[in-house]
């Protein structure tokens, strides 16, 4: 009698889950400025029509302030949406991208790799898996704290560009050479291991390549790091791009192009990541060329918006720079 209690208990918690899950996704559908910025994305992707993404970005903070998607499309016609979200888990990576999948087909998934080195072990790592996977199917997990701007009435309103922040502080780095050539390794959990596996799983299926990126980054990494990633993508058959090796061909200005002393990449360095880096997916995979497509429409009108707003920055960024 009370293990039928307990089970009945627990039926009408999930269907109470169920209800309040829907009802706080609606609402943020509806108005996405009710979610804090670090989960907007997830709403906001979901939002793009079915089955127009051919490149989807996924990873921590380095993604979304090194790749400029509208920059892509404005100089290759590819879509592509940075679905990163800062200091994202391993586990985060894996739900994203199963999230995406339903509505999504991407040619190509690129995952930053900085989210490799976000160890996840024992109970702390376990509880990081259960705590995800509730969020996913229950999205009121996720969104619980959607009351606050009916309450207080404060809304979260950053802008972003097909999931690209654009960030024109400008803070140097002055740390020297970062990538030294070295023989050792860093480490990357089991547990992100296991996680991996099934992101690579879930690509396979769905007839998505997985890219390796690793942006430029002194504070996120050194040539142990190469090391491991380079072993690990041989390992698993999987293309691996390393940019950190290639800063002078990108004419990376460590003065410059980091907003916050070599942390992350401002709107100056990811304009010449960007720049490469569409010229590296046009020469390595079949992506096709949208523009004249006039079911894309939408996004020559947002480029054009998105161009007034960047020219307008990188001058006053350039302004700056010569005073440095």
């Amino acid at each position: 009698m009370r293990s039928n209690k307990i089970i009945l208990f627990f039926l009408i918690l999930i269907v109470i889950l169920v209800i309040l899950s829907q009802g706080v996704t609606i609402a943020a559908k509806a108005d996405v400025n009710l979610i804090q910025y670090r989960n907007k994305r997830l709403v906001k992707i979901q939002q793009e029509k079915e089955n127009t993404i051919d490149v989807l970005v996924v990873g921590d903070s380095e993604s979304y302030t090194s790749i400029s998607p509208l920059e892509l499309w404005g100089s290759y016609g590819f879509t592509s949406y940075d679905c990163g979200q800062s200091a994202q888990k391993i586990q985060e990576t894996y739900y994203m991208l199963k999230t995406v999948l339903h509505n999504q087909s991407p040619k190509l998934v690129v995952l930053e790799t900085n989210v490799l080195f976000r160890t996840q072990t024992g109970v702390s790592g376990i509880g990081e898996s259960v705590a995800d996977t509730g969020n996913y199917y229950f999205p009121i997990f996720q969104f619980h704290d959607i009351w606050k701007p009916f309450v207080f009435g404060n809304r979260y309103t950053v802008e972003d560009y097909k999931g690209f922040i654009v960030q024109d502080t400008i803070a140097s780095y002055n740390g020297g050479e970062y990538m030294k050539v070295t023989k050792g390794e860093d480490v990357i959990s089991d547990m992100v291991k296991d996680n991996m596996n099934k992101i690579i799983e879930l690509c396979k299926e769905n007839g998505a390549k997985l890219l390796l990126l690793s942006t430029p980054s002194p504070v996120n990494y050194n040539y142990q790091k190469h090391n491991a990633l380079k072993e690990y993508a041989k390992e698993n058959s999987l293309d691996y791009l390393n940019l950190n090796l290639k800063t002078k061909e990108l004419e990376i200005n460590w003065k410059t192009d980091s907003m916050d002393k070599g942390d992350h990449l401002n709107l100056m360095g990811a304009h010449k990541v960007t720049k490469y880096f569409g010229s590296y997916l046009k020469a390595n995979y079949d992506l096709t060329d949208h523009r004249g497509d006039t079911s894309y429409q939408e996004w020559d009108d947002i480029l054009k918006k998105y161009v007034k707003i960047i020219n307008d920055k990188l001058s006053a960024m350039q302004n700056k720079e010569s005073s440095i």
